[in-house]
């Protein structure tokens, strides 16, 4: 029999990745978004999730086996975001509970678990690197930790089983994502080589020389099935990495090669592309209109705030695959190669020159 899946925030960039993966490997794929796209593969489903009323219609006579929730809205505070966001996961749930389909649900989070959130982001006492399962949660109020709770609650209330997953910092399309650092590095090389600026790395000298690591989407993807179809891995939380590590002295390199640039020096001055990108509205627009591109606002390409977060941060970041590791899981990514496919994408999609 045909298995169906519903991913939740088909749009975004872990949702779409998610939904052709699905679909590549036989599943039947309802796509749930505000205002879903045209996916390959995908059924369209259109609901609000802070509007139990939409969900319900939307979802009535729908049977998925499997549920894959992976968006998030951004609220002022962090207050409002675990009200916000535990509300999302606990309205879906509830309007799926009358057809008793559902037999796992995988929540993609993401690092945050270990650092903080946004008001608290990297400060306070934070587990050692790298980070590992078992360190557990912060003593400090996340919504990553609302929506588990919830998931965990109907988890017991309905008999399904669950699975989280920890990403860091996810490199893949979408088009007016909130957290999209592989675009937005995309579109601030396409101005520097437009204008002649200097391609310069806008974090911290503890990223620019420290480890780190990042999650291709398709390789979030890989694990998100993987633990649907794994009974090992039932109930767990899983870190997810493409499984190299870098400094970001030689991914610099590496990013402005593929755009004919040559990275400037780093004198460990934090220069942030939310200062350099400040009024590269009315240029993108012009270089939209002369090149063809199919979007004009660079709001929604570009997301200068969360990549400066991520490449700030004055703490090495480095994450541990070693408990998916023992139960099979064994995909691997390299990441500049992920970089390079996402650019290529880009192109092709008429999304940068």
């Amino acid at each position: 029999m045909t298995k169906t899946a519903l991913v939740v925030g088909a749009s975004g960039i872990v949702g779409s990745a998610t939904a052709a993966l699905l679909a590549s490997e036989g599943w039947q794929v309802l796509g749930l978004a505000r205002k879903p796209g045209e996916q390959p593969g995908v059924t369209p489903v259109a609901a609000d999730l802070q509007d139990p009323a939409s969900l319900e219609t939307a979802l009535e006579g729908l049977t998925p086996q499997a549920v894959f929730i992976t968006t998030w809205a951004r609220q002022e505070s962090e207050a409002e975001n675990i009200r916000v966001n535990s509300a999302m996961v606990r309205n879906l749930l509830a309007a799926l509970r009358p057809a008793g389909s559902v037999r796992h649900v995988a929540l993609v989070t993401g690092l945050k678990h270990y650092l903080g959130p946004f008001e608290a982001y990297g400060q306070g006492t934070l587990p050692q690197t790298p980070f590992r399962e078992t360190q557990g949660r912060l003593d400090v109020d996340n919504f990553y930790y609302a929506q588990e709770d919830e998931v965990f609650a109907a988890a017991e209330r309905d008999g399904f089983t669950w699975s989280v997953h920890r990403p860091h910092t996810v490199i893949g399309k979408a088009v007016g994502n909130a957290m999209n650092m592989g675009t937005t590095l995309a579109v601030y090389a396409t101005i520097c080589r437009e204008t002649g600026r200097p391609f310069r790395f806008p974090g911290s000298a503890a990223q620019w020389n420290g480890l780190t690591d990042m999650t291709d989407a398709r390789q979030l993807a890989r694990q998100l099935l993987w633990a649907t179809q794994t009974p090992a891995a039932a109930n767990q939380d899983f870190n997810i990495v493409d499984g190299d590590i870098f400094r970001w002295s030689w991914m610099w390199g590496r990013i402005a090669g593929w755009f004919g640039l040559e990275p400037a020096p780093f004198d460990g001055t934090v220069q942030t592309l939310e200062e350099q990108m400040a009024g590269d509205a009315p240029l993108w627009r012009e270089i939209a209109a002369r090149e063809g591109l199919a979007e004009a606002d660079l709001a929604r390409l570009a997301s200068p705030w969360h990549t400066d977060a991520d490449l700030g941060r004055p703490i090495e970041v480095v994450t541990d695959m070693s408990k998916s590791r023992r139960l099979g899981f064994t995909a691997y990514q390299t990441t500049d190669e992920a970089f390079f496919d996402l650019f290529a994408q880009l192109r092709t999609d008429r999304l940068i020159p």
